[in-house]
């Protein structure tokens, strides 16, 4: 007996319109409705500062803010962004000005390959937001979803910590590597 022919179809795939909000401006377009959110930004909008990382939810490379909320970007379909407000890495800066966090992960040396950053500086973002003098431990809690490979998470600590006085309108914390090592502080 034979197997039966499949036919496939070919064409264009329905596409669904997509209306919401990043980092501050309004957005419109037609999105794949098997997308996730983090698709969108990286592939249609080009916004490549959100990280693809494990893509189950487990490395929070991908971290954003949904509504002022930290989200895992690539569990979250495209089409439940409608009329929401995303936040990504490349919405914290204020002009030419880097926001205290993007700031202190620099002077304090807290990137070391960089590719879990962004999701460490946003749910950092997160947490600061909420708790601008959060401890050690409140840190480290909040950022026990992103992973890192490359520190001991020390420096990122530091950092949070630093960026969290700096919000409160005190002096940041020493560059404390920088200093070890005899070096300037990254500039701003």
């Amino acid at each position: 007996m034979e197997a039966p022919l499949v036919t496939l179809q070919s064409g264009p795939r329905e596409k669904l319109r997509l209306a919401f909000a990043v980092n501050g401006e309004e957005r419109e377009l037609l999105v794949e409705p098997y997308k996730t959110l983090l698709e969108v930004l990286r592939e249609d909008l080009g916004l490549t500062g959100t990280k693809h990382g494990c893509e189950l939810g487990e490395c929070g490379a991908c971290a954003v803010l949904l509504d002022g909320e930290l989200a895992l970007s690539c569990l979250v379909p495209a089409v439940e962004c409608g009329g929401r407000a995303v936040t990504t890495i490349e919405g914290l800066r204020d002009g030419p000005e880097l926001h205290p966090l993007q700031a202190a992960f620099a002077d304090h040396g807290a990137a070391q390959c960089g590719y879990c950053t962004p999701g460490m500086i946003v749910a950092a973002r997160w947490l600061l937001d909420r708790k601008p003098d959060a401890t050690r431990q409140e840190i480290a809690d909040a950022l026990a979803g992103q992973l890192c490979r490359c520190t001991g998470y020390q420096q990122i600590y530091e950092a949070v910590e630093s960026a969290g006085r700096v919000l409160r309108g005190l002096p940041p914390l020493p560059p404390v590597v920088a200093a070890v090592h005899g070096e300037e502080p990254h500039g701003r």
